[in-house]
């Protein structure tokens, strides 16, 4: 096993990692925020429902375009990689 397909291997698995922190923690995050508003304000349980919406359809935007994005320069790279010298 080369050193560099290790190297790519570690990275998957760090990206992953953060984007599951990520798909968990905004909505949390977003939903605790939307529980104190709707305490202060009265308006329970309206803007704990929508924060927590809005964060995870954020999020999912997020990493759809980072896929996306990913995708697009992997192609590239082995594209590159296999042209023919002229």
């Amino acid at each position: 096993m080369s050193v560099q397909f290790r190297r790519e291997s570690y990275q998957g698995f760090g990206e992953t990692l953060a984007r599951s922190f990520e798909l968990v923690g905004a909505p949390l995050i977003f939903g605790f925020a939307g529980h104190f508003l709707d305490r202060w304000l009265g308006t329970s349980p309206w803007l704990l429902i929508a924060l927590s919406l809005v964060a995870l359809a954020g999020t999912a935007v997020r990493m759809y375009y980072g896929y996306v994005h990913d995708m697009r320069e992997e192609e590239a790279r082995v594209l590159h990689k296999e042209a023919p010298r002229q």
